[in-house]
């Protein structure tokens, strides 16, 4: 729960000093240009620099400071707990002490081995492992269907998912800022359910996972850009180790 409170504290800060200084402004969302009224500049233009509050490159610091503590696990302690639980009670043996880092120095090697070249991202934090899976690499825009082309590489994570079976995996989507909290909401839960569903149906226990979604609210990058916004619409896929 600690590790919870602690997220969303941090998110709440990021989201309020962010909102700060916001500007109204057109972006991207599904891939299609979103004009709103106060974008008087014309289509294609770079927005004018707002005068006063933080700049776009103030606001990409803060962003870059508080990434490390918005990535990564979402779904909180509890929810891992109960997973564990149910884990051990169908046999899954958990890990202790030393052997739990080793056992995951193994896991990323695989990992980065299996994802190389493929615009997946394998960060480590502490036990877990995070896989970050951009959009333009899994999903059309504005849509939850996976990407035939990205077949493959799901195909090697679970293959890695079921040679390493003692860890829990939360997958969790995540959309850029534009659209209503509601509809970028439900996007970032049909997402993480594509991505889930399809390392099921390759033979992974059920047990082992959390499908959650966080809307625009926990993002990597700056939503003041395209780039940015393709960076924070992603699917993250995190390893946490079962515990004895």
């Amino acid at each position: 729960m600690k590790t919870q409170i602690k997220l969303a504290l941090a998110a709440a800060t990021m989201t309020a000093l962010l909102a700060g200084c916001a500007t109204g402004g057109g972006g991207y969302y599904g891939g299609q240009q979103q004009p709103y009224p106060n974008n008087q500049y014309p289509q294609g233009q770079n927005q004018p620099q707002q005068q006063g509050g933080m700049n776009r490159t103030q606001k990409g610091a803060l962003i870059g400071a508080l990434a490390g503590v918005a990535a990564g696990l979402l779904s909180g302690d509890d929810a891992t707990e109960r997973r564990q639980r149910a884990l051990i009670g169908a046999g899954v043996g958990g890990l202790a002490g030393g052997a739990i880092g080793n056992y995951q120095d193994r896991q990323e090697r695989a990992l980065r081995d299996r994802m190389a070249g493929t615009g997946v991202d394998v960060v480590r934090q502490g036990d877990n492992i995070t896989l970050n899976m951009p959009s333009n690499i899994t999903f059309a825009f504005n849509s939850a269907n996976l990407d035939p082309q990205f077949y493959g590489v799901l195909d090697n994570v679970a293959s890695t998912l079921t040679e390493y079976n003692q860890t829990i995996v939360e997958v969790a989507g995540h959309t850029d800022s534009i659209g209503t909290d509601a509809v970028n909401q439900r996007l970032s839960e049909q997402r993480a359910a594509s991505v889930g569903n399809y390392l099921m149906s390759k033979g992974l226990v059920r047990d082992r996972f959390i499908l959650t979604g966080a809307g625009k609210t926990r993002p990597i990058a700056s939503n003041d850009t395209d780039a940015g916004r393709a960076q924070n619409r992603r699917v993250e896929i995190t390893l946490v180790p079962v515990r004895s």
